[in-house]
This record gives structure tokens, C-alpha cells and sequence, in this order.
């Protein structure tokens, strides 16, 4: 029953930190990366798509992205959405592609986007404190229940507190990464 619980809290952080790197992807770098668009829709024939599903999106060189969409009436849609999204992005049109140039990033930017990502990492953490604390909670229910003894009780808090320790490891690990990746010029 503990193996179980201890399984499903690491399941659970597991996904809180693919959450942060997900959230990570939208923090924009000076840098062109397709990832950026993740979470940009556009309206498919009534259908929020994501822009990845009706067009191409490559990297033209290091600071600009190029779309092309399958069908040329997506042209517009496309535009709008980006201009809609709060990417701060002003894309070109020039026929059937659309240019998406990044604007380099001032100091002042850079330090708000890493108020961002630290922002996201601390969110990051207390979801993994709370999967800590729902366990640890489950397992003081057990001992009440008599289900457990207290030593068994005391270790797997023991070791749902180093799994905790990992995680959060991992979550300044990330955040050091996206920090260093936006201060490069």
C-alpha cells in the first residue's frame, strides 16, 4: 500500500515537472524556436487547432520563424491568432508565408522574463509540495486506521521527503537553464 502510494506521488511529480517545461517553452528566448507557438490556436473551420496542425513551422535562421500554411485561406487566420496571442510577436505576410521575426531582447525584457520563469518554477514547487503533503496525509490515515505501524509511517514520510528533494532539485535545475538561456545576448 505505501509502494502504491509512493508510486503515484512520483507519477504525479513526475507531471508537475513536464508541466514547468512545457510552461517553460512560451518563456520566449531571444532566439527563434517553434515551441513558442505551442500554445497559439487558430479557428480550423471551427475547431481551435494548434498552428502546428495546419501549417509548417520551421526555424529560417536565428532570430525569425517562417509558417506555411497547408490551405492559403489560413494565411489570416494565422496572422490574427499570433497577433491575439500575448507572445508579443508581429508577423509578416508575404504571399503564402508568414515571417515571424523575434525582437531582440532588452535588459528590461530579458530580467521580466525571468521574473516569469521564476514565477512558473515556484508554482512548479508547490505542486510538488502538495503531492507531498496529500501523501504524508494518506499515510497518517493509515496509522490511525492502524493500517501501518508508526515506523513504517515514519520511513515512507522519510522517503516521500527525498522524492520531494528530487523533484525540486529538478525544478532548479530547469530554472537555472531557462535563466542562463535568457541572459545569453
Amino acid at each position: 500500500m505505501i509502494d502504491e502510494i509512493h508510486k503515484d506521488a512520483e507519477e504525479r511529480m513526475s507531471k508537475s515537472l513536464h508541466s514547468l517545461a512545457e510552461a517553460f517553452k512560451k518563456v520566449r528566448t531571444g532566439r527563434a524556436n517553434p515551441a513558442i507557438l505551442d500554445g497559439v490556436m487558430v479557428d480550423y473551420y471551427g475547431t481551435p487547432t494548434p498552428i502546428t496542425q495546419v501549417a509548417n513551422v520551421i526555424v529560417e535562421d536565428a532570430r525569425s520563424l517562417a509558417i506555411s500554411p497547408w490551405e492559403k485561406n489560413m494565411v489570416p487566420v494565422i496572422e490574427r491568432a499570433i497577433l491575439k496571442s500575448d507572445l508579443g510577436l508581429n508577423p509578416a505576410t508575404n504571399g503564402d508565408t508568414i515571417r515571424l521575426p523575434m525582437p531582440a531582447l532588452t535588459e528590461e525584457t530579458r530580467k521580466d522574463y525571468i521574473k516569469q520563469a521564476r514565477s512558473e518554477a515556484e508554482k512548479g514547487r508547490v505542486s510538488i509540495r502538495n503531492i507531498r503533503r496529500d501523501a504524508n496525509s494518506t499515510y497518517k490515515d493509515l496509522l490511525k486506521e492502524k493500517e501501518i505501524t508508526e515506523d513504517e509511517s515514519r520511513g515512507a514520510e522519510d522517503a516521500m521527503q527525498k522524492l520531494t528533494d528530487k523533484f525540486i532539485g529538478q525544478v532548479d535545475n530547469l530554472l537555472a537553464e531557462k535563466e542562463t538561456d535568457l541572459m545569453k545576448v
